[in-house]
């Protein structure tokens, strides 16, 4: 799903530049933070997901001239290896290691997505991140034209970005 045309215009940007854009400081986090460094990206974008099974959800809001939030949306069995990863040891169950773990790369992300939004000075504020677990449950953060989901496969599952934004 693409973003409203409209959001571009502030940031000066185009909708296949920003995803560019966004794609390689993805593969950066993902590249320092945990470690992987072949993280696969479909190019086209998706209808965002809101209905989660077995998974852990990281929320960063986001607010100035542009609000929204990004969301990060991984199934179990990769939220204990990211995590794994990140701390030098075998994650086997949901703890909050995996939750500050998880809070972390979606704060990376949101930081860096950050400097798309202010690149003309506009000012952006993160808020401290959110993680939602469970066996099913729904997200809903906006219309489907204010949103830009991604997917990205590693360890040969998909995990989610979604950005949810408007400009306010």
């Amino acid at each position: 799903m693409s973003l409203n045309s409209a959001i571009y215009v502030p940031l000066g940007t185009t909708e296949e530049v920003l995803i560019k854009e966004f794609y390689n400081d993805v593969q950066e986090i993902f590249a320092t933070m945990v470690g992987i460094e072949d993280l696969l990206h479909v190019p086209i974008q998706t209808v965002p997901r809101t209905h989660f099974s077995d998974c852990i959800t990281a929320m960063v809001g986001f607010a100035g001239l542009f609000n929204g939030l990004i969301s990060l949306h991984v199934p179990r069995p990769l939220a204990l290896r990211f995590t794994s990863s990140m701390i030098g040891m075998e994650v086997t169950e949901l703890d909050e290691d995996v939750n500050d773990a998880l809070g972390e790369i979606a704060n990376m992300i949101a930081g860096s997505f950050k400097h798309h939004l202010s690149k003309d000075g506009h000012e952006v504020r993160l808020s401290t991140p959110s993680v939602v677990t469970g066996k099913e449950y729904v997200i809903s953060s906006g219309a489907l034209d204010d949103t830009l989901a991604l997917l990205f496969d590693s360890y040969e599952e998909w995990f989610m970005i979604s950005i949810v934004i408007a400009n306010e």
